[in-house]
């Protein structure tokens, strides 16, 4: 049975926000102002998207284009936190990631949807916003991680990536090793979750559906369907975006740019 929590029960969780505070500054951490502000969006982000979520999970009002704007409202959120993550230099590198992202969870969902969870009818917000969520978050992440290793790499190795061109490497071969480690790094996060998942972690998604009531194993079973759907979504999502990047890296003379 679920125990549902009232704003009372969400004032004595806010006591934790209060000894994390009280920590900080008896160590003198200063970070007593950044847990407080990240505390307080995470408190009214949180709640605005309870109520919005609320009212397009309504049987009665069901949508699919309003389904569609939301996932198009977290589509271009996580691409332009991405793309800060990466570089403010880079020209048009928002509309890069932003197509990266867009394809991997677009390609990870419609397998999703249509061959294993088959849901009716198809836009039903229960199943496509909480699983699109998942994915964007963790393509956002692994795309920030691959784009920015990339990037600090062949900045730092200009003078091999310049040898190789001089001696008749094309500008995909002189950073492809790069580009592979980039992938590797951007990948770390996942594969490392499911490495220990179960064993170190319990998953949110698992825990929240068991603290709701559904049976362990039915939560196992939907657990392992997201690890997939991650490890597929991150890789495409970095594979794409380290190849449009390294794009970037040259000009139409195939001559490395220094940033």
């Amino acid at each position: 049975m679920l125990i549902l929590l009232d704003f009372t029960d969400l004032g004595w969780a806010l006591g934790m926000v209060a000894i994390a505070i009280g920590l900080s500054a008896w160590q003198g951490l200063g970070l007593e102002g950044a847990i407080a502000i990240a505390a307080g969006r995470t408190l009214i982000q949180l709640i605005l998207v309870g109520y919005v979520l609320a009212v397009i999970f309504d049987p009665e009002g069901k949508n699919p284009w309003l389904v569609l704007a939301v996932l198009a409202i977290m589509l271009t959120t996580a691409s332009m936190v991405a793309s800060n993550r990466i570089s403010k230099k880079i020209k048009n590198l928002l509309p890069l990631v932003w197509g990266s992202i867009l394809i991997s969870t677009a390609l990870t969902l419609a397998y999703t949807n249509l061959l294993i969870l088959q849901p009716d009818p198809w836009y039903e917000p229960q199943y496509l916003i909480p699983l699109a969520g998942m994915i964007l978050g963790n393509a956002m992440n692994s795309g920030a991680i691959a784009g920015e290793r990339l990037l600090s790499t062949v900045n730092s190795s200009q003078l091999e990536i310049e040898t190789h061109l001089s001696l008749g490497s094309t500008p995909q071969q002189a950073v492809k090793q790069y580009r592979k480690d980039a992938i590797k790094a951007g990948l770390i996060p996942t594969l490392n979750t499911m490495t220990v998942v179960g064993i170190v972690t319990l998953p949110g998604m698992m825990t929240g559906q068991m603290l709701s009531g559904v049976s362990p194993l039915d939560a196992a079973s939907y657990q392992i369907l997201i690890m997939f759907v991650l490890a597929l979504a991150t890789l495409i999502a970095t594979l794409l975006l380290t190849e449009g990047l390294s794009r970037k890296f040259f000009n139409q003379d195939a001559q490395l740019i220094k940033w």
